[in-house]
């Protein structure tokens, strides 16, 4: 039997939610690009006031590195002394959580959604993803939809989390595999 093509021509994506106005979004777009991707704009304290009047939850010390991009922050809510690095994606076409004192290295991705390579029409979906107390994703990790980041652990550069990882464990490879014990 021989394999469907892939059809993009017929991909649809009713059920996918932005959860926010086209104004709004067109706005937040233009923020993005100006403040948060430019490599010109290091101002910690503007960057706070922008995503909180975008509708994200931020706890006190959050620090939103130069060249970083976010899809939507009204999907975003982040605890206290977060770290985010330069060239951090925040994909979030669904919800990210990230608790206390976690550090979010260079290059890193969070992903939130996917397209179901196994359909012809290619169906995007969605997860959230939740980034706990005292996680560290190291530079150009990736974390993809559905994970779980449980506290104090490592994600090692260069991987890819497709699973939760466990407390206090150190991850690394495509996929992420258990290393040993951060502490």
């Amino acid at each position: 039997m021989a394999a469907e093509s892939q059809q993009l021509k017929s991909f649809s994506n009713p059920e996918f939610k932005r959860g926010a106005s086209s104004i709004k979004q067109g706005l937040w777009y233009v923020v993005n690009a100006v403040f948060f991707k430019s490599a010109f704009f290091p101002f910690y304290g503007l960057k706070r006031i922008l995503l909180r009047v975008f509708g994200a939850k931020l706890g006190k010390g959050v620090l939103v590195k130069p060249n970083v991009n976010i899809k939507y922050p009204w999907k975003l809510s982040m605890g206290n002394h977060i770290w985010i690095g330069e060239e951090v994606w925040i994909d979030n076409l669904d919800q990210v959580t990230i608790g206390d004192n976690v550090c979010i290295s260079q290059g890193a991705m969070l992903l939130c959604g996917n397209h179901n390579y196994k359909k012809s029409t290619f169906d995007l979906f969605t997860q959230p993803i939740q980034i706990l107390d005292g996680v560290w994703i190291c530079s150009k990790a990736t974390v993809g939809p559905g994970v779980t980041c449980n506290p104090d652990c490592i994600l090692a550069p260069h991987s890819f989390a497709n699973s939760d990882l466990e407390k206090g464990m150190i991850y690394a490879g495509v996929p992420a595999i258990k290393k040993g014990e951060r502490f």
